[in-house]
């Protein structure tokens, strides 16, 4: 019963969302995105000791998203895809906590939420060969943006960032070159 009121809620935000297109009145201001991602904070590491990127992104005023957990397969949940160069790795990708919404179409099944400004984590790091210089890492976030009225296409924000790798401590040995055989 549930998720037949969560699948009509979501057919009648496409409709809305197809009548507010329809009307000037109603439609979102023009902006590029209605996710901005924040500037980055100075990332560095050593080969091989990871650091914490956190990214920012702030949301239009009068809009949310639907988080990474939205509450339900319908929804469109909010994806953060990054692409390293070779020499830089990425580990976990941590997602806050959203915050429920009621939405007076589907009162007994709240929506999971970001509103505002929300942070992202990721683990970063240098492969132990990486020889010290700036790394630029390029990514998306995916969303679909929603106001009170309707939901919009999902759309894709985009992220770049600096990775400065360091030279390794003193005394911190380096991996010595591998021979390019296979050993038993």
């Amino acid at each position: 019963m549930r998720l037949t009121r969560l699948a009509f809620a979501a057919g009648f935000l496409v409709l809305l969302s197809a009548a507010a297109s329809a009307m000037d009145d109603t439609l979102p201001p023009q902006l590029p995105s209605w996710v901005t991602t924040l500037p980055v904070d100075k990332v560095s590491v050593r080969p091989g000791q990871p650091a914490t990127l956190h990214l920012h992104f702030k949301i239009a005023d009068g809009y949310h998203i639907n988080s990474h957990l939205p509450g339900s397969e319908l929804l469109i949940p909010t994806r953060l895809q990054l692409n390293p160069p070779t020499d830089i790795g990425l580990g976990s990708i941590a997602y806050p906590k959203g915050h429920d919404l009621i939405l007076a179409i589907a009162p007994d099944q709240p929506l999971n939420v970001y509103t505002g400004e929300f942070t992202i984590t990721a683990r970063v790091s240098a492969l132990r060969g990486a020889m010290p210089g700036k790394y630029k890492v390029h990514g998306q976030l995916k969303y679909q943006a929603c106001n009170d009225r309707a939901c919009f296409p999902p759309k894709l924000a985009p992220v770049e960032f600096e990775v400065a790798v360091l030279k390794p401590k003193a005394g911190t040995v380096q991996n010595p070159a591998q021979s390019p055989h296979a050993h038993n």
